[in-house]
C-alpha cells in the first residue's frame, strides 16, 4: 500500500460510496473499485462490507481506517514543515553566545521570535574558540563573538563597537580623583588586572595590544571566563578588570566603580559568524537579516565581511 491508495480508502470509509468517492477524488469508479480489491488482496481481509451501494467498515477496516488517518495526517505534516523549514519559517536554530554577550542579541531573538514563531531556539554561552569550533563542527548555525578572531573560514556581519572601560572596586589612580569620566591606558598600568578569559582570542588579545603598542606592560594578575564572577571579584577589591559597556549594563554593582578609557582605540567590537555557504540554514538567514536590520538601525549600517 502507499499514501495514495490510504487517501482513497479514507474516501470511501467517510463516503460510505463508491460513487461519492469518486466525486470526492475526481475520478472515475472503475479505477477506485480497482484500488480497493488491491488493498484487500494485499492485506488478506476484507475492509468493508457491501450492502447494496453501501458500503460499511469491517472489523478489520475501522483499524486501518484509524491507522490511515494517523498516517495521512503525518505525512501532510512532514510535507508542511519541511516546506516551512526550507522557507525558515520552522525548523530550530542553535546559536552560540560569547561570555561577553552582546546586548542586541535579546532584542533580536524577540523581533525574530514574533516574526518566526515556529522556530525553536538553543542557545549556548561559552568562550569565542569554543564557539569558533562548535561552528566549524556545525553543532552551531551562527555565534555571536568578540573581535578579533581569524575569519578565514566564514562569512560574518559586523553588529559595532562599545567602548571599554577601567573597572575596580577599590583604589583609584590618581587621573581618577580629578575627573570621573575618563582615564587613560598609562593611567592604569600597574595596577593588577583581572581580565575575561578567551585564550588569546576576542577581547583578551585586544587588549594585550591596546597596552603594547603603546609600549606598556599591564599587570595581569589572572582570568575569568565567568564575568559575572569576575565583576563579583573586582568589587570585593581582587583586582581591578577592562570590559566593554554592555558587560557593565548586565552585571552592575554599587560596589565597583567604572571609568572609560580615553582612547580612540578603547572599543571592543562584535560580530556574528557563520560558516561560508552553502552551510547555512534559511532560518538562520532570516535571524542573521533581524540582526542586520538592528545593527544599522542602530549604527546606521552594519558592515558584511
Amino acid at each position: 500500500m502507499d499514501i495514495r491508495q490510504l487517501r482513497y480508502f479514507i474516501a470511501l470509509a467517510e463516503e460510505r460510496q463508491v460513487t461519492s468517492a469518486a466525486l470526492k477524488l475526481h475520478m472515475s469508479q472503475p479505477p477506485l473499485s480497482q484500488q480497493l480489491k488491491l488493498m484487500e488482496t494485499e492485506l488478506g481481509v476484507q475492509l468493508f462490507h457491501r450492502n447494496g451501494r453501501q458500503l460499511e467498515l469491517t472489523a478489520s477496516g475501522r483499524t486501518l481506517y484509524e491507522h490511515a488517518l494517523t498516517i495521512t495526517r503525518l505525512m501532510d505534516e512532514a510535507k508542511a514543515e519541511t516546506r516551512e523549514s526550507g522557507q525558515g519559517i520552522r525548523g530550530r536554530l542553535a546559536i552560540g553566545v560569547n561570555t561577553l554577550s552582546d546586548s542586541r542579541l535579546p532584542g533580536a531573538l524577540s523581533r525574530f521570535r514574533d516574526k518566526f514563531p515556529k522556530v525553536t531556539f538553543k542557545i549556548q554561552q561559552n568562550e569565542t574558540n569554543t564557539l569558533i569550533q562548535l561552528v566549524r563542527d556545525k553543532l552551531l548555525d551562527l555565534a555571536i563573538v568578540r573581535l578579533p578572531i581569524d575569519l578565514e573560514d566564514f562569512d560574518c556581519l559586523m553588529l559595532g563597537d562599545e567602548p571599554l572601560y577601567f573597572v575596580t572596586g577599590g583604589t583609584v589612580p590618581d587621573a581618577m580623583t580629578r575627573s570621573d569620566e575618563r582615564v587613560s591606558y598609562e593611567d592604569i598600568t600597574g595596577y593588577p588586572l583581572l581580565l575575561p578569559s578567551t585564550e588569546g582570542l576576542g577581547l583578551y588579545n585586544l587588549i594585550l595590544e591596546h597596552f603594547r603598542s603603546r609600549g606598556l606592560s599591564p599587570r595581569i594578575i589572572g582570568e575569568c571566563s565567568d564575568i559575572g564572577m569576575l565583576i563579583g571579584l573586582v568589587a570585593s577589591g581582587f583586582g581591578a578588570s577592562i570590559l566593554p559597556e554592555t558587560s557593565l549594563s548586565r552585571h552592575a554593582s554599587r560596589s565597583i566603580r567604572y571609568y572609560r578609557i580615553d582612547d580612540p582605540h578603547a572599543v571592543s567590537s562584535s560580530a556574528v559568524i557563520w560558516l561560508k555557504r552553502p552551510f547555512l540554514s534559511k532560518a538562520a538567514v532570516n535571524f542573521i537579516g533581524i540582526l542586520r536590520a538592528g545593527a544599522a538601525g542602530s549604527e546606521g549600517s552594519a558592515e558584511m565581511r
